[in-house]
């Protein structure tokens, strides 16, 4: 069964204290959203796990081993991707995939299986054209089929979306979503809560180098609740009309029809408000504004109720 094990990792340079006493563990098959602002400690938490930087104090452990001691046994069960790494620009996709996958032993037979199997399900580009040529989006996707070509039990993901389209955002999360069920463990970062939401099982929570919070992505949504709409009339509304409704306590004009409304949060005060704005014009829309990281994390480490003092776990 993978695990996942920080024991006080703990990352300095010089004066600058980029992990803090990071503790955390995760067993079985799951997806882990590691979450943070730039800076936060993130990246630098990924590379003590893949042995590219070396703690200050602390142990990263995988499968019970720890990787600085003995790093080929640790990451034999790893596919890491950190800070977008890049194919080689003069080899083709499939030169790429054949590569890797002979560096990991595997048969003729196994790569041509695997290349085929993940460049369609990674819908990657054809894959006798040069890397060099190829989108950021198209070099990622074939970043990550290498990674997954000895199926490895344990993924290190940085920022695995980064710089991807819409529909390319969809075929990684349809994949991660699919791996995790096949009990691999997979620990990703991100800066959005709402990807994580449609990936993860259970997020940590991280602000200079420190741990904030663990828990289930369930129990996250219900802390921190979400206090912005986002409505779009069939023509133009004065915004001062939106002002004036009860509960509305701010309202952000995106367009002459489209508007951001702030609430309390609760459901009874987006039921009035959503009365007052079929009042005000022809409702064509009216969502609830997708939370972001800044909005759940800004209210964690400025002592929101609802994120402060709670139990971590994981």
């Amino acid at each position: 069964m993978p695990t996942i094990e920080a024991v006080e990792l703990t990352k300095r340079f010089s004066s600058v204290t980029a992990l803090d006493q990071a503790s955390f563990r995760y067993e079985g098959g799951g997806a882990i959203g590691y979450l943070g602002p730039n800076g936060a400690g993130k990246t630098t938490t990924l590379k003590l796990f893949t042995a590219f930087l070396r703690p200050t104090r602390g142990s990263a452990l995988i499968n019970g081993v720890d990787v600085q001691s003995d790093p080929k046994t640790g990451l034999w069960e790893v596919g890491s991707l950190v800070e977008t790494p890049e194919p080689y620009p003069s080899l083709t996709a499939r030169d790429t995939l054949s590569m890797i996958g002979e560096f990991h032993g595997l048969s003729r037979e196994q790569i041509r299986d695997r290349t085929d199997r993940y460049a369609q399900e990674l819908e990657l580009p054809p894959l006798d054209r040069k890397t060099g040529k190829l989108s950021k989006g198209q070099k990622q996707r074939i970043v990550l089929a290498t990674l997954l070509l000895a199926e490895p039990k344990v993924l290190l993901l940085d920022e695995p979306t980064s710089g991807l389209d819409p529909a390319e955002r969809v075929i990684i999360r349809n994949l991660l979503v699919r791996l995790k069920q096949e009990n691999r463990l997979i620990l990703m970062s991100s800066h959005l809560l709402q990807e994580v939401t449609e990936i993860c099982d259970r997020v940590i929570f991280i602000n200079q180098g420190r741990i904030l919070l663990q828990d289930t992505v369930e129990n996250i949504g219900s802390r921190f609740r979400v206090t912005r709409l986002d409505v779009e009339f069939a023509g133009s509304v004065d915004s001062h009309l939106l002002s004036a409704l009860p509960g509305v306590a701010q309202v952000q004009p995106v367009s002459p029809t489209r508007f951001r409304l702030s609430f309390d949060g609760s459901e009874e005060t987006r039921g009035a408000i959503l009365e007052g704005c079929q009042r005000v014009g022809r409702v064509l829309s009216f969502s609830s504004s997708a939370l972001t990281l800044e909005d759940a994390y800004m209210r964690l480490i400025q002592g929101d109720p609802r994120g402060r003092g709670m139990p971590s776990s994981g």
